[in-house]
């Protein structure tokens, strides 16, 4: 499946975000990648285009989406009833591959998404390898019984108590296995993304 394979501490500098996670890189240099990243010469203010297509494309590499994958999930928040916005976070966040990286399965969402597609997970006892599967409320999520041996989930689930403080998720990491309790609201998403701008730059 394609996807960015770029390297990240550049696209974050671009960004302005660490949307890849901590990055001790990211953190010594917080500017615009390039020669002229540095400079302190005055910048021109930018323009409401440029600012709402940051913004779409922070979301988009958070969450390892390309650009029709993306578009489509739009489309259907659109559709769906609610905020836009909220709606478009809200199906992000019940991909499979971002579940399988908040229920501390995978270190991070490119180890999530690598976990999957080699059929190393299971919803509700199926197996199952498409990132992009969207996920429902009361949906089980789990890893394979002959995949739970590997070292990257098992250091994952010892180490990421953090990361499954999450009010719609619960995770049992003696089954290492977890469930999808309803759709997260844009309060519990921690992820600093301005979704109204996306919003907004889909709606010219």
């Amino acid at each position: 499946m394609a996807r960015y394979t770029g390297p990240t501490t550049k696209k974050a500098r671009a960004l302005g975000e660490a949307i890849f996670g901590y990055d001790r890189a990211f953190e010594k240099r917080k500017y615009k990648p390039g020669q002229h990243g540095n400079t302190r010469r005055r910048r021109r203010q930018s323009s409401d285009y440029s600012l709402q297509l940051t913004e779409k494309q922070k979301a988009k590499y958070t969450y390892g989406v390309l650009e029709r994958q993306f578009r489509n999930t739009f489309a259907t928040a659109v559709a769906a009833r609610g905020v836009t916005g909220e709606n478009l976070l809200q199906l992000l966040e019940a991909r499979l591959d971002n579940t399988v990286y908040r229920l501390g399965i995978a270190p991070t969402r490119r180890a999530a998404r690598q976990l999957v597609s080699h059929k190393h997970v299971m919803v509700n006892g199926n197996l199952s390898y498409a990132p992009s599967t969207q996920l429902k409320p009361g949906d089980v999520v789990s890893v394979r019984p002959k995949s739970q041996g590997l070292d990257v989930v098992r250091n994952s689930v010892a180490s990421a108590s953090d990361v499954r403080k999450h009010g719609w998720l619960e995770m049992n990491t003696d089954r290492m296995e977890g469930t999808f309790m309803a759709y997260p609201t844009r309060d519990q998403i921690p992820e600093k993304i301005n979704e109204q701008l996306i919003v907004e730059l889909y709606s010219k």
